[in-house]
């Protein structure tokens, strides 16, 4: 079952990507690889921003006053999965990610696909609060990612961090 995904373009920047048929690709992947039996009807909303709006919701949420790359803001929780009809929202800083990309070297098109399956996956339950979870979420990741070609990001971090 795939959740209807609505967006709300905070951002202009973002025409500059084919957002939405990434984000519902990526959604799509993420739900083929992890079976998670979601509510028929189930929704989710993604909020397409630049800085200063992941800036504000970072600081109100999490009490960090800078921007990030993705927030996740499940609607229920992880034990309620197969009743929830309204599963969250992801919201996205289109600036962070373009930087992260071009440092990184990898296309936008990619890591805006790893994000949302990042973001994804902390509304279905998952999370990387210890070490276990986080070899978790980032092994799900890596093998959701290949079903699109994308390149492993850990392993190119790993790959980075190494040659420094």
């Amino acid at each position: 079952m795939r959740p209807k995904v609505e967006f709300v373009a905070l951002s202009p920047r973002w025409r500059a990507l084919p957002a939405r048929a990434l984000a519902r690709e990526a959604i799509a992947a993420s739900i083929a690889e992890c079976d998670l039996g979601l509510a028929a009807g189930a929704e989710l909303c993604i909020h397409l921003a630049d800085d200063a709006h992941l800036r504000g919701l970072n600081a109100r949420w999490r009490g960090i006053d800078k921007p990030t790359n993705v927030l996740s803001f499940p609607a229920f929780e992880p034990s309620r999965l197969a009743q929830a009809r309204l599963l969250g929202d992801i919201a996205l800083a289109y600036e962070t990610l373009a930087r992260e990309a071009e440092d990184e070297g990898k296309p936008l098109a990619d890591h805006y696909r790893h994000l949302v399956v990042h973001g994804f996956l902390h509304l279905v339950g998952f999370d990387h609060e210890n070490d276990a979870d986080a070899e978790r979420m980032e092994a799900t990741e890596t093998r959701i990612l290949a079903r699109l070609g994308v390149a492993d990001p850990y392993r190119a971090e790993a790959l980075a961090e190494s040659a420094s």
